[in-house]
């Protein structure tokens, strides 16, 4: 599985926001801690996300950046995104806690 850093992120969010997409695998308390703002994203639980997979359908061809706290939540997602067919799958290494760490203090770290 792919991975990205939060700054290879937070450098495609800056260039082409329009063309990636967010799926946040976090419990939706969990957003509301903390999210990054991205004008293509889903919330959608790790749990839930093998019966919900028909509202990201349409981003199958899409790059997809997996999103939770530490990165393990995320890792799942992807696995499962890659073996339903998604094929531009990344995880978002660290999670948002790193993403707090390293580019938005604003956010908690939790």
């Amino acid at each position: 599985m792919e991975e990205i850093t939060v700054q290879e992120f937070k450098k495609k969010l800056d260039s082409d926001n329009h063309n990636v997409f967010l799926l946040d695998v976090r419990e939706p308390f969990e957003q509301y801690q903390s999210k990054i703002e991205c004008e293509n994203s889903k919330l959608i639980p790790v749990g839930e996300l093998q019966s919900r997979l028909d509202e990201i359908e349409s981003q199958k061809d899409s790059e997809i950046v997996c999103l939770c706290r530490s990165g393990s939540r995320s890792s799942e997602a992807c696995k499962l995104l890659e073996e339903e067919g998604f094929s531009n799958v990344k995880n978002l290494k660290g999670g948002i806690n790193e993403w707090a760490r390293e580019i938005d203090d604003s956010l908690p770290v939790y």
